[in-house]
């Protein structure tokens, strides 16, 4: 689940918007210990021992669904929905996902280098992935942070995807009090304001439809657009009359495969990105240390 506010000694201001992504998974140190205590037949300080090695893996800190130990709970004193154990027992891992590029490389390194070494209290887990599939999880956390039901969505995620692109404009002042986005037949390159219209390049306001398009057509018929509600053959036809699938060099042809290629173009593809992990142990340290107190006795 999405990480939740918390006092940090670490500052991630310096990011551009949608280049991390943080996660917080809960373990139950109840399950465990019972299962190298009792099934195990180990010693508490055996036990101990082997627990705070404990390096968790990527899929079980980010997954959608939870494996125990591991679980996800937003409830103020929370209980292991596995064996019922009080909050007392958890122990929390928060996890901070950066997507490399020039835009965070600095940042990234300078995070690193404060961080502290003793103890492991940080793990540092380097993953090679693709641009396709790092876009489709970005778009995934913007569809579960979007209220489809109020039409301020679409503009929210147009200033997501200019924010993804443009990581170096300000664009909380470019949207500040914003009504509309407009498509504009002046503009050869980028965006103007104009009072409380954004004019985008035909282009640019383009994108803007097909990921308003990608990231609604699970939540309603088709998907919902700044256009309107649009199919997947409407909104094919009307990229290929305002000239868009031609500049992407898409030819007449089975609609779905028209759809992977300008998914391609937009998202870069197949093109190799490496995702950096940062994962937070301190809080699974200082909760071992407690259980195996409680054991120890």
């Amino acid at each position: 689940m999405p990480a939740a506010a918390k006092k940090r000694e670490f500052d991630l201001s310096e990011f551009p918007p949608g280049t991390v992504v943080e996660y917080t998974r809960l373990l139950c140190l109840a399950c465990i210990f019972d299962l190298f205590t009792k099934q195990m037949r180990l010693a508490p300080r055996t036990a101990y021992s082997e627990i705070k090695r404990h390096e968790p893996t990527i899929a079980e800190l980010t997954a959608r669904t939870p494996v125990r130990p591991y679980f996800d709970s937003d409830e103020k004193h929370p209980r292991c929905p596995y064996c019922d154990a009080a909050k007392r027992w958890h122990a929390r891992f928060d996890t901070y996902r950066i997507e490399g590029s020039k835009a965070t490389d600095a940042s990234r390194r300078a995070l690193v280098k404060s961080l502290p070494k003793a103890e492991d209290q940080f793990l540092m887990i380097e993953v090679r992935s693709t641009r396709r599939a790092v876009f489709f999880e970005w778009l995934d956390g913007l569809g579960r942070q979007l209220d489809f039901t109020d039409d301020a969505w679409l503009i929210q995620a147009t200033r997501a995807y200019l924010e993804r692109i443009e990581p170096k404009t300000v664009w909380a002042e470019v949207f500040k009090d914003l009504r509309a986005v407009r498509r504009s037949q002046r503009l050869e390159a980028g965006w103007e304001r104009d009072g409380a219209r954004l004019f985008l390049t035909p282009s640019l306001y383009h994108d803007a439809l097909l990921v308003q398009y990608l990231v609604s057509r699970s939540h309603a018929h088709g998907g919902l657009t700044m256009e309107g509600r649009l199919t997947l053959h409407e909104l094919m036809r009307r990229l290929r009359y305002v000239g868009y699938l031609d500049a992407h060099g898409v030819s007449e042809g089975d609609q779905f495969e028209a759809l992977e290629k300008l998914i391609e173009d937009l998202t870069g593809g197949d093109a190799a990105v490496k995702l950096y992990y940062i994962v937070d142990r301190r809080d699974f340290l200082d909760k071992v240390k407690t259980v195996y107190a409680h054991y120890a006795t």
